[in-house]
């Protein structure tokens, strides 16, 4: 688990500091569950407006993009998110689902079909990606009640299969 909340470019600084961006790139690289949350969903993309020439961890082909248009920043509270039929991290989760945000910044994916949810704040934005065995949620699952609870309980759900397939 990659969780976040700072700044991109100083959480990336940290990550290369302690050698943890390629545990992480490692831990990616064998297929092992792996999921970010909030800036560590951030970290997984290539680059992020809000620290630029920082190279972002590369998982996700794509950048993150600062908030824009008439909302208000940081998309700060509850929200309601709209899960794609199929998604592992929502699977068996009852809606609707209510998931908490802390955020100022957004990630833009190169190929759509990773996104697995989205929000409404001033328009559709990414909520959480699903990525082969690399999920990550842009609100706090930890502080998002039942929806939360559920949504890493799917988590240690697929950590364990792939325990067991080990």
């Amino acid at each position: 688990v990659l969780p976040g909340v700072g700044a991109f470019g100083r959480c990336m600084a940290e990550l290369h500091e302690h050698g943890l961006d390629a545990v992480a790139a490692e831990i990616v690289a064998s297929g092992r569950p792996f999921l970010g949350i909030c800036v560590g969903m951030q970290m997984l993309f290539e680059s992020s407006d809000e620290s630029p020439g920082v190279a972002g961890l590369g998982v996700i082909p794509g950048t993150v993009q600062r908030l824009c248009g008439p909302v208000t920043i940081p998309h700060m509270g509850w929200n309601t998110v709209d899960a794609r039929c199929g998604s592992a991290l929502f699977a068996g989760v009852p809606e609707p689902y209510w998931c908490y945000f802390v955020h100022s910044y957004v990630p833009v994916p190169d190929d759509p079909e990773v996104v697995s949810a989205t929000t409404d704040h001033g328009g559709t934005i990414v909520a959480a990606v699903e990525q082969d065995a690399v999920w990550a949620t842009q609100f706090h699952p930890e502080k998002s009640g039942a929806c939360g609870l559920a949504v890493l309980a799917n988590f240690v759900a697929a950590a364990e299969r792939s325990q067991d397939s080990i």
